[in-house]
């Protein structure tokens, strides 16, 4: 099981029960500053069911070992003005890395949370092997060395990866999972720093939380319709994880009669009619039947189409790529309905690759969901598109393991 209380060190951090205990206080008090600007002692005493003098203490300790800075103080209707205290940005980095099917990207954010370097669109091909596995601590390794800051200052690495993901054990079961032993203590062992997996869609529907089209709402869905399908979801204000971290394998309800048999060994598989794959698949099909495309001279010269080809010929006013995508947002919309009649969400946002190509897939998408929706349960659900386009993955993971490390969740 991972294991992010030993992450934060503290001077205080012994084996008496006293000292054991300040320890678990400090973690609250930087969880607690995690989630907001800066807090006075008071502030914090009064949340955190802390006396004032242990409270006091407690900080001028994270102070001096530069968790926390003093903001100064603040203007305030009368007597003594306190100080206000929040994270030190620059006291440790997080690192996300989004493993993408044919691509890595890479986020650096700070203490506070903030984004500090970014790299996109390394070339990557996403394959089961060690070889494959092996790349990515490379390009891992050589993002850090680009970085203005010294490996020993991240304390965690987050990793994104599409299919079934175990964060809570560290297992990836669809890929990087030749050996018995946890992908996360792998990539550990390979990196020198602590790491930990992510569901790509459960870490979007994260970066929505904190950078996202999320407001207040607390029961929220999150569709990653990119060349495959899944969905993140947040009930109640947490993240849905299941028992084992299995939960969102939307694209893998049996909704179609189609005899299609699915990459995951079933057949009719709501994927195969309603992603980026089926997509792919459908384009090369029409061209074969003759319907022409700006993809054509592409596909005759026996090139491959993928999901961003037909992305660019949709914004390109492409007849047959517009239409093929409403296609899929009418089938995925089935879906989705029966989603918002099963949990009935205060929000849905899509996202996603597909997601890019804007009112061509949300339009035809909302009429199929009041079509396959009761208007009862659907009337309570808002739709967004997505701001963070292709980033919110590498986004969302960075963030996770930050939150993880201070405690927020």
């Amino acid at each position: 099981m991972m294991d992010f209380d030993s992450v934060l060190k503290f001077s205080g951090d012994k084996n008496s029960g006293a000292e054991y205990k300040n320890s678990l206080l400090k973690k609250s008090i930087l969880a607690f500053l995690a989630r907001t600007e800066g807090a006075t002692i008071a502030d914090l005493s009064g949340k955190l069911n802390i006396s004032i003098p242990t409270v006091t203490k407690l900080v001028a300790e994270l102070k001096e070992e530069g968790y926390l800075i003093d903001h100064g103080k603040i203007e305030t209707a009368g007597g003594r003005r306190p100080n206000v205290f929040g994270l030190s940005a620059d006291a440790f980095y997080f690192l996300g890395v989004d493993v993408r099917r044919r691509r890595l990207e890479f986020v650096l954010v700070d203490f506070k949370g903030n984004i500090l370097q970014e790299k996109h669109n390394v070339p990557f091909v996403l394959k089961n092997t060690q070889e494959a596995l092996e790349q990515v601590c490379v390009e891992t390794e050589q993002f850090i060395s680009e970085i203005e800051i010294k490996k020993e200052e991240i304390i965690g690495i987050g990793f994104s990866l599409t299919g079934r993901v175990d964060p809570t054990n560290g297992y990836s079961y669809t890929y990087f999972n030749s050996s018995e032993i946890p992908l996360t203590d792998i990539l550990q062992e390979r990196l020198g720093v602590r790491t930990y997996i992510e569901n790509d869609s459960r870490a979007m529907m994260y970066a929505e939380k904190i950078f996202g089209e999320v407001k207040e709402e607390k029961n929220v869905l999150f569709v990653n319709l990119g060349r495959g399908l899944g969905i993140g979801m947040m009930l109640d204000d947490k993240l849905y994880y299941g028992k084992t971290g299995f939960a969102g394998e939307f694209g893998h309800i049996p909704l179609f009669d189609n005899e299609v048999l699915c990459h995951c060994g079933k057949k009719g598989c709501l994927e195969t009619e309603a992603s980026g794959i089926s997509l792919e698949k459908m384009m090369v099909e029409r061209m074969q039947a003759g319907e022409t495309s700006v993809l054509t001279p592409q596909w005759e010269a026996g090139k491959e189409i993928l999901v961003y080809d037909i992305i660019r010929a949709a914004n390109n006013d492409d007849v047959l790529a517009i239409s093929l995508i409403s296609e899929i947002a009418e089938k995925l919309g089935r879906g989705v309905g029966v989603l918002i009649n099963l949990l009935n969400p205060e929000l849905v946002v899509v996202g996603g690759s597909l997601s890019l190509v804007g009112d061509y897939l949300m339009l035809p998408l909302k009429t199929a969901i009041n079509k396959y929706s009761l208007s009862l349960v659907s009337k309570d659900t808002r739709f967004k598109l997505s701001k963070l386009g292709d980033n919110a993955s590498v986004i969302g993971v960075a963030m996770l393991i930050r939150a993880k490390i201070l405690g927020v969740i």
